[in-house]
C-alpha cells in the first residue's frame, strides 16, 4: 500500500513540475560530489520506516554538448550489497558516449546512510523502488529520453524485479551485471527457507556472512586489484545480515521465477566465465567471479524475459566492471554495441 501512495504522490509532483520552469545543470538541489570531475549529487527524503527516517542519494555526470532536437539517452546505475557509487571510470565511459550518466547510493548504503542506521538493512526488495523511481523521475524531467536501467549483483535482483513490476517506471533497456538470482551457499542452501521464515518473525536477528576478504583483495589496489573506495561504505569484509534481509532476498529471487511477470525490454545479462571458492585469495580470484555461481545467473537470467542476450566474460570478477583494465577495453565496446542495437539512432 505505502509504494502504491508513494507513486501517486510521484505523479502528483511530475504533474506540478510540468507547469515549473525547467531547470538546468544548475539547479541549487545538485551539489558537487566527492568523486569531482564533474559529477553531482543530491538527496532525496524517503519518509520514514522501521528503522526511522531514510534517504536515497541521486548522482550524475552528463553529457556536456547536446545536439538540440536529437534523442537524449541516459543511464541509472544501481550498486550491489555491501557497496556504492565510486565507479567514475564507468560513468565516464557513458558519458563519452553520448548518455548522461545517474546512478543511486540506495537507503541506508554509502551517502545515503544516516546515524544510528543498521547498513544495508532491508525487509522487502519493493523498499528500494521510490529510490529507483525518484532518479527515474528527475532523468525524465532533465530531459531524457531514453532510459537503460543497469544494476549490479544485488542492484541486479533489485532492477530485475522493479521491471518485472506491474508499477515499473519507464525503462528503455535493462543491463545486469552479475545479478544476485541465486544463492550460491552450497549445502546451507537448504536453510534458507528455515531463515527467510524466522526472518518473517525476528527480522533482526542476525546471520553471519562468514570471514573471508579474498573478494576485496581482488579489487583494491592496495592488495591485488585496480580500484580505490571507501572501506567506510564498501567494507572489506562482508558484515552481517539479518533474518529479515534473508526473507527479502529468498522472496525477490522467488518472485522472478514464478511465471507470473516477464520483463519486456532487452535485456543485457553480463557474467564471467567461471566462479571461484575459497575464503583465502588466490590469484584465481583475480579472474573469476567470487561471490556467485555463474552458472545459475545464466540459468535463471534466461528466465527474465523473452529478449535475452548473454555475454559470458572471462577473466571477469564478479562485478564486472571492476575488472582487469584490459579486459574492459574489450567489454564496453561490446556493451556499447548491443547499445547501438536496441536503441539505435
Amino acid at each position: 500500500m505505502f509504494y502504491h501512495m508513494y507513486r501517486i504522490l510521484i505523479l502528483l509532483v511530475l504533474i506540478v513540475q510540468c507547469v515549473l520552469p525547467v531547470r538546468g545543470a544548475g539547479d541549487a538541489s545538485w551539489q558537487p560530489d566527492l568523486l569531482g570531475d564533474g559529477y553531482e549529487m543530491r538527496r532525496v527524503d524517503q519518509g520514514t520506516d522501521y528503522s526511522g527516517p531514510v534517504v536515497s542519494t541521486i548522482i550524475r555526470k552528463c553529457v556536456a554538448d547536446t545536439v538540440a532536437g536529437g534523442v537524449r539517452r541516459g543511464v541509472l546505475y544501481v550498486h550491489g550489497f555491501n557497496d556504492y557509487f565510486f565507479n567514475a571510470d564507468m560513468g565516464d565511459r557513458f558519458v563519452a558516449h553520448g548518455y548522461d550518466f545517474y546512478a543511486v547510493d540506495l537507503r541506508k548504503y554509502g551517502r545515503s546512510i544516516l546515524k544510528g542506521q543498521r547498513m544495508f538493512e532491508v525487509r522487502d526488495i519493493s523498499e528500494y523502488y521510490p529510490d529507483i523511481d525518484s532518479a527515474l523521475v528527475i532523468m525524465r524531467r532533465s530531459g531524457i529520453d531514453e532510459v537503460v536501467l543497469m544494476g549490479h549483483s544485488t542492484g541486479g535482483l533489485i532492477t530485475a524485479c522493479f521491471m518485472a513490476s506491474s508499477s515499473a517506471g519507464k525503462v528503455d533497456a535493462l543491463i545486469l551485471n552479475s545479478p544476485f538470482l541465486d544463492w550460491n551457499l552450497g549445502w546451507k542452501e537448504k536453510l534458507v527457507p528455515l531463515i527467510s521464515w524466522i526472518g518473517g518473525i525476528f527480522p533482526d536477528m542476525p546471520i553471519s556472512q562468514g570471514k573471508s576478504t579474498a573478494y576485496a583483495e581482488s579489487l583494491l589496489k592496495r592488495y591485488h586489484g585496480y580500484w580505490n573506495y571507501d572501506t567506510q561504505w564498501k567494507l572489506q569484509q562482508s558484515p552481517d545480515v539479518t533474518a529479515g534481509w534473508v526473507r527479502a532476498i529468498d522472496r525477490a529471487q522467488r518472485s522472478l521465477r514464478d511465471g507470473k511477470a516477464k520483463i519486456r525490454v532487452p535485456i543485457l545479462l553480463m557474467y564471467s566465465a567461471e566462479s571461484v571458492t575459497g575464503d583465502t585469495w588466490t590469484p584465481e580470484h583475480n579472474k573469476a567471479d567470487g561471490v556467485l555461481d555463474v552458472r545459475d545467473i545464466r540459468r535463471y537470467g534466461l528466465m527474465l524475459g523473452p529478449d535475452v542476450t548473454c555475454i559470458k566474460v572471462v577473466g571477469g570478477l564478479h562485478d564486472l566492471m571492476l575488472s582487469d583494465p584490459r579486459l574492459l577495453s574489450v567489454l564496453y565496446p561490446r556493451i556499447f554495441a548491443w547499445l547501438c542495437k536496441v536503441l539505435p539512432e
